[in-house]
C-alpha cells in the first residue's frame, strides 16, 4: 500500500477481497478533456470497468491528499478545479504543497502497482519527442513503467511523438508490448502507427496469463504494454491526420514551444483542426481501454483464485 494515500471505501474493501480493481489517470480528466464533458466522461469511463467486472479507482491529489479512489463529490470537484499536473516527479511537491493535482501515465501506474492493483487504462503513452536527438524531450512515463508493475492498456503512444524511437526505449526497458487481436501498433488516433510488434495476444484471459508469468518470473516490477487500436471506421482521417500534423509541428516551431508544454499545444492544435475529430477519437479510445482493462483484471483475479 502506498504510505500517506487515502483509499476509498469501495476500492479499499475490494483489493482486501482480492476483487478485480483498475486504476484510472486524472490528467485525463482534467487536462485532456473540455468542460463540461470531462466529468460525465469520467464517469462512463467508471461505467466501462464495471461493465468488465472490475471497481475503477481513479487516482489524483485532492488538497495535498494522494487519493486512490474517488467518491462522486471529488471526481466533481477534480473536473471543475485547476489541479496542476503531476507526474512522478512532481507528485511528493504536489503533496507536501497541499495542492489538487491530475497524475499522469507514469505517477497513476506508480500509485496503482504500489496499492496492488494489477491493471491500469489509458488513452495514449507518453513517450520520445520528434527531434529528441537534439532536445533530450522524453516523457517519465518511459521510466516509470519500467518500474511499476502493472498491465497497461492503452492506444499506443500519442501519434504526435516518435513511435519509433519509443518502442525502442520500451525495449530496452525491458517494457514488453503486445497488441490485442493485432501485430500492428497502434498510433493513438490511428489505427495502425506503422510499426509491427512481435508479440499479439487475443483473450483477456491470456494477458492475465502473460501477466502472472511476468510476475512469477521475478523479472523486476515492469508494466505489460497492452495495445489495443481503434477499428478503421472509427479512427481520425489518415490524410486528416498527416496535414494537421504538419502544420502543427511547423507552428510548434516557429512558436518555440518545448518540454511539457508540446503534448497539450499539439493535442488542442488537432482539437480545433479536425473539428472535434480528435475528441471523438480519444474519448473512444479511453472507454474501449477501460473496459477491456476491466475484463482483465477480472480475469487475473479468476486465476489468482483458481
Amino acid at each position: 500500500m502506498v504510505r500517506g494515500a487515502a483509499v476509498s471505501d469501495e476500492v479499499g474493501t475490494a483489493l482486501a477481497d482480492g476483487q478485480p480493481v483498475v486504476a484510472l489517470e486524472s490528467t485525463l480528466l482534467v487536462h485532456g478533456l473540455p468542460r463540461p464533458d470531462n466529468e460525465r466522461i469520467a464517469h462512463e469511463l467508471a461505467d466501462e470497468v464495471r461493465a468488465g467486472g472490475a471497481v475503477p479507482a481513479t487516482i489524483a491529489v485532492l488538497g495535498g491528499t494522494l487519493r486512490v479512489g474517488l467518491t462522486d463529490s471529488e471526481l466533481a470537484h477534480l473536473a471543475r478545479s485547476e489541479a496542476v499536473k503531476a507526474s512522478v516527479r512532481e507528485l511528493p511537491l504536489a503533496v507536501a504543497g497541499g495542492m489538487d493535482a491530475a497524475t499522469t501515465v507514469g505517477s497513476t501506474a506508480h500509485v496503482a502497482a504500489r496499492a496492488g492493483i494489477d491493471a491500469f487504462a489509458t488513452g495514449g503513452l507518453g513517450g520520445v519527442h520528434r527531434e529528441a536527438r537534439d532536445t533530450w524531450d522524453e516523457s517519465g512515463d518511459l521510466v516509470a513503467l519500467s518500474r511499476a508493475g502493472t498491465v497497461v492498456v492503452c492506444a499506443g503512444v500519442k501519434s504526435i511523438l516518435d513511435v519509433g524511437a519509443t518502442l525502442e526505449r520500451l525495449e530496452t526497458f525491458g517494457v514488453p508490448v503486445v497488441g490485442y487481436r493485432t501485430h500492428s501498433f497502434p498510433g493513438f488516433y490511428l489505427t495502425d502507427s506503422g510499426h509491427e510488434l512481435d508479440w499479439r495476444l487475443d483473450t483477456p484471459d491470456a494477458i492475465a496469463r502473460a501477466r502472472q508469468t511476468q510476475a512469477l518470473l521475478d523479472l523486476g516490477s515492469r508494466a505489460l504494454v497492452v495495445a489495443q487500436p481503434l477499428p478503421q471506421d472509427e479512427q481520425v482521417d489518415p490524410v486528416l491526420h498527416d496535414q494537421v500534423l504538419a502544420d502543427a509541428l511547423a507552428e510548434l516551431r516557429d512558436r518555440g514551444v518545448h518540454g511539457k508544454d508540446v503534448t497539450p499545444f499539439l493535442l488542442e492544435r488537432f482539437h480545433e483542426a479536425t473539428g472535434g475529430e480528435s475528441l471523438r477519437a480519444n474519448v473512444a479510445i479511453v472507454r474501449r481501454n477501460a473496459r477491456l482493462a476491466g475484463e482483465i483484471a477480472a480475469a487475473a483475479s479468476a486465476l489468482a483464485r483458481g
